[in-house]
């Protein structure tokens, strides 16, 4: 919900990758209920845990760590504690492409909307650090990311129509169209 993009397309990353995927439609009230549905649903089918890709907001893994022990289920965190800038450097050494869906509007401009991670993003990210302090990968919310390729996907996603909104305090990239390499 956070990086406000359709539905369809998570499924088309999904597909891309060639992993099973479970959606619910939730709002932030439901999320937890229907978050702890979805766990039991793979609990049952023989998932044994659930893998997180927090760094260090410890509120967000003070909830994971609850939810999951309530379910009975492992929370793995593998990034946890782990040096962002250096996360950032090997998610871009292993072959991975990603490219900025939803931005903080105070702290980044329309610009950044479909910016490719990649080095000379990592050069004005810094930059624009020294100015507004925040996480480097975005922690908190200030910027979302969509994976579109990498060494997971058998096949990658192309962008191909996309449009630029503001709305409540976040630049946002409504991908209209794409396909399936």
């Amino acid at each position: 919900m956070s990086h406000g993009l359709d539905p369809k397309l998570i499924r088309a990353q999904a597909q891309a990758i060639k992993i099973p995927i479970i959606q619910r439609k939730l709002t932030w009230d439901t999320y937890e209920r229907e978050f702890k549905k979805a766990v039991l649903e793979i609990k049952q089918a023989g998932v044994k845990g659930v893998v997180f890709g927090d760094v260090d907001l410890q509120e967000h893994k003070d909830w994971v760590d609850r939810v999951c022990k309530e379910l009975g289920i492992e929370a793995i965190e593998p990034l946890w504690g782990a040096d962002p800038e250096q996360l950032l450097t090997e998610f871009m050494n292993e072959g991975f492409e990603a490219i900025v869906v939803r931005a903080k509007a105070d702290i980044f401009g329309e610009e950044w909307l479909g910016l490719e991670i990649d080095e000379n993003f990592v050069k004005e990210l810094r930059k624009l650090k020294n100015k507004s302090n925040f996480h480097i990968l975005g922690e908190a919310g200030k910027y979302h990311t969509f994976v579109t390729n990498g060494p997971l996907f058998k096949r990658r996603i192309r962008i191909l129509e996309a449009d630029k909104f503001l709305k409540d305090g976040y630049w946002s990239l409504d991908i209209a169209k794409w396909e399936i390499d």
